[in-house]
């Protein structure tokens, strides 16, 4: 990107992140920051948020939301720090009929924000490893087997919820057969998975 003008090189960073980016990264593309607002009332771009903006030629795609509220938890440095997880996850690989009011991000425990957290966002706190979730254009998603951990770690989710997922997540390919023993060896995991599937476990 070194011998990319500004323009070339914020497309290229918001191409992989939905067509959204922020004011650090901006910057750092080459953007004079009291230069920003008129990018806006020049119609280039689109402010979405504080500090988040959209570039009005990348198209929008259905999940690009997803992608913004990515953007939203991402660090000073420009690292994604927020993974979509709980019945977000669910609905993000079409398991059971969940339909969750609010969208669900896991964020590290160290995530601080002094600002306002957007109504739209459930924060929940707690770590995942690099095989815990999916990479998406733009964002993160924790994978079936590690969401129905989360999910019955917090109970609040409804068993029957749960049960769907699993058997469409076996169905699907998502969980194997074999993955089912490892919930049930899991301590405050196991009984709960042996009382949510019954016979089928």
């Amino acid at each position: 990107m070194k011998n990319q003008n500004p323009e070339n090189k914020i497309y290229e960073i918001a191409s992989k992140q939905g067509g959204y980016f922020t004011a650090w990264q901006a910057k750092k593309a080459g953007f004079i920051e009291t230069n920003h607002p008129y990018h806006v009332q020049k119609g280039n771009w689109i402010r979405e948020w504080r500090g988040i903006y959209r570039l009005v030629r990348y198209p929008i795609q259905d999940d690009s939301q997803f992608a913004l509220w990515s953007i939203w938890a991402m660090n000073r440095k420009g690292e994604m720090q927020g993974i979509y997880s709980h019945e977000t996850a669910l609905a993000l690989f079409d398991l059971s009929d969940a339909m969750p009011e609010k969208l669900n991000i896991t964020v590290p425990r160290s995530f601080r924000r002094h600002s306002q957290i957007p109504q739209i966002l459930h924060i929940h706190f707690g770590e995942n490893n690099p095989g815990d979730f999916e990479e998406r254009q733009g964002y993160r998603v924790t994978k079936p087997f590690k969401t129905v951990i989360d999910l019955i770690r917090i109970r609040s989710t409804s068993p029957e919820i749960i049960n769907q997922a699993i058997k469409q997540a076996l169905d699907k390919g998502y969980i194997t057969r074999s993955q089912i023993p490892q919930l049930m060896e899991m301590p405050r995991i196991g009984f709960k998975i042996k009382e949510i599937m019954g016979e089928s476990a």
